[in-house]
Formats: C-alpha cells, sequence, structure tokens
C-alpha cells in the first residue's frame, strides 16, 4: 500500500512540475480523511494538481467556480419539481464526489462558504431535512489567491479550523520552469491527462486499507505530550490574539501519523511533529494588528515556537 501511493507522486509528476510537498501533503490529508485549502498565485497548477491527484487514485473528482452568485444548492443540491409525477425528488448537486475541488472558495458570500461545512465536518448533506451520506473517500481541496483580495469575502476562523491543511504553493525555481515549457513545447494538454500518461495506481480500496495502518501507528507519551506544549505554546505567544484549539492539536496528531507511516516507520517521532506543524497550524492562528504591522508572519511565530519547546529526547 506504501509503495501504491508512493506511485501516485509519480503518476502526478506526469503532470505537475516542482510541486512535490503539495503531492505529499494531498495524500497525508487523504490518509487523514482531511480537507485540505491550496493557496497560491494563479498559474502554479492548483486545479491540474487536484486532477492528476484524482486521476493517478482512480477517485470520483468534479470542479466548482466559487463566484459571488453561487447559491448553497448549486454546491450541495436541491429539491426538483418532476411535473410527469407532481413530486419533488434530490438532485445530487457537486458535493457528491470523492474529490471535490473549491476553486477560490473565498469568491463566494458567507452563506455559500457555509453550505460546506456540514459536508466537510459531517460527511453528510441536509435538504429537507434529510441527511443524504456523502461518497466515501470525500474530501475537499478549496484554492484561494494570496494576492487579489477585491471582493472576496476572507473565511471565518471557523471555517478555516476545518481544514486539515493549509498548503502554500509557491511559484517553481527556474529549473521547474524551465521544465514546464519544454513539456507545452513537446505538446503537454493539461485537459487530456492519459495522454500525458496519468494512470490509476491505487483506489479508494487501497486508501481504506491505508489510513486503518495509519490509526495504528503508535506514538508515546512524551512525544503527545510535546504536541500537545508545541499547540498550548501558541496561545501564550505575545504575538497572536488566536491560539491553536485542541481541535488543531488532533489534526497535528493525525498529519504527524500519516507523515510517519508514509515514511515507513509505525511510529510518531518530534521530527514528525515539528515537519508537520506548519502546514497543519499556520490557518489556525491569528496574528495580533501590531504584530502584523511589525512584518510577523504566522511561519515566524510557529518557527518561534518550535525553538522554544523543549524536544524530549
Amino acid at each position: 500500500m506504501r509503495a501504491a501511493l508512493a506511485g501516485v507522486r509519480t503518476e502526478v509528476g506526469k503532470a505537475v512540475v516542482g510541486q512535490d510537498s503539495a503531492v505529499t501533503s494531498l495524500l497525508i490529508a487523504l490518509l487523514c480523511s482531511g480537507h485540505v485549502l491550496l493557496e497560491g498565485v494563479p498559474g502554479v497548477a492548483k486545479t491540474l494538481l487536484v486532477r492528476a491527484l484524482a486521476a493517478s487514485l482512480d477517485l470520483g473528482t468534479t470542479r466548482v467556480q466559487f463566484t459571488p452568485d453561487l447559491m448553497p444548492g448549486d454546491v450541495t443540491g436541491s429539491l426538483v419539481y418532476d411535473a410527469r409525477t407532481a413530486e419533488f425528488s434530490f438532485r445530487e448537486g457537486p458535493v457528491f464526489t470523492n474529490l471535490l475541488l473549491a476553486d477560490e472558495i473565498n469568491r463566494t458570500p458567507p452563506k455559500t462558504q457555509a453550505s460546506l461545512l456540514e459536508a466537510m465536518e459531517e460527511r453528510q448533506v441536509s435538504v429537507d431535512g434529510r441527511p443524504r451520506p456523502l461518497p466515501e473517500p470525500f474530501v475537499v481541496v478549496a484554492t484561494q489567491n494570496p494576492v487579489e483580495h477585491e471582493g472576496t469575502y476572507p473565511l471565518p476562523e471557523a471555517q478555516l479550523d476545518r481544514f486539515l491543511l493549509k498548503v502554500v504553493l509557491p511559484v517553481p525555481d527556474r529549473e521547474h520552469e524551465i521544465e514546464v515549457l519544454a513539456r507545452h513545447a513537446a505538446g503537454f494538454d493539461p485537459r487530456d491527462l492519459a495522454a500525458a500518461g496519468v494512470t490509476a495506481v491505487a483506489g479508494a480500496e487501497t486508501l481504506a486499507a491505508a489510513r486503518a495502518e495509519v490509526r495504528q501507528v503508535q506514538i508515546a507519551p512524551e512525544v503527545l505530550g510535546y504536541a500537545v506544549d508545541v499547540c498550548r505554546a501558541t496561545r501564550r505567544s505575545p504575538s497572536l490574539s488566536l491560539g491553536v484549539s485542541p481541535r488543531g492539536a488532533t489534526a497535528l496528531l493525525a498529519t504527524s501519523r500519516a507523515w510517519a507511516w508514509l515514511s515507513g516507520r509505525a511510529y510518531v517521532t518530534p521530527d514528525d511533529i515539528k515537519a508537520l506543524v506548519h502546514p497543519t497550524l499556520r490557518h489556525r492562528v491569528q496574528l495580533r494588528p501590531e504584530a502584523e504591522l511589525e512584518g510577523v508572519t504566522a511561519e515566524s511565530v510557529l518557527s518561534t515556537v518550535l525553538a522554544a519547546v523543549p524536544v524530549p529526547r
């Protein structure tokens, strides 16, 4: 199973260049049944990354472009009147899939953003008082542009906390960008992944079995205490108005276990905790206004916390 999921990285690499860290983060989210917030400027292959991942895992995927006029029913589905039977029937929305790409989620009003909350947390959609379960696995990958803020609706802290990871996609370096252009010059079409050679190397059954193994990964009491100490230290930071919640601590535990399993170990080390602190916690903290004016970032605060909390031996 570990080899099959390692093959996923190879398959995604046939379509996406220079985003290996993001691919690993998405695999961790799938292993933890968690959701991902992808942040990056336009043109860094956010959409292509999700499509290639779904193709390599043989999972269903849909894409929703979040716009100011998008309604909750456009995402979850709605009741439709059938004149022939004189009855209402439920028409499923794009949320009924395995991998939902919520493109530019911060461009839609809070009412529509909130329509995803129940789906993300409960893995179901309630319409007309009746809960309708979503397929398994179900993962939301939401994207947002960190540069353009005009006409956007920033996600509230309560909804940000629902995302297991926040992954920042950087602009590729010069060598990777040359490779991107070389692939396009050779005829690569990002809309035709099959022509690029992307094939399914794992499926939902593999993911389910891998999740069961991840849940068996052991964590020593002192390492568990280290994860808690890191989270508690953020609540005492003078640069933060909001520290990491207990949900954030459980998320750090889950992601570090998945990373340990992907690394071939059946136990978690302090280095696993350190490796996952930034992607797991960067969106769960809130800076004080005066700290922002001084140029402090969530990344720098988390780095300071890691440097200050004693590491168990």
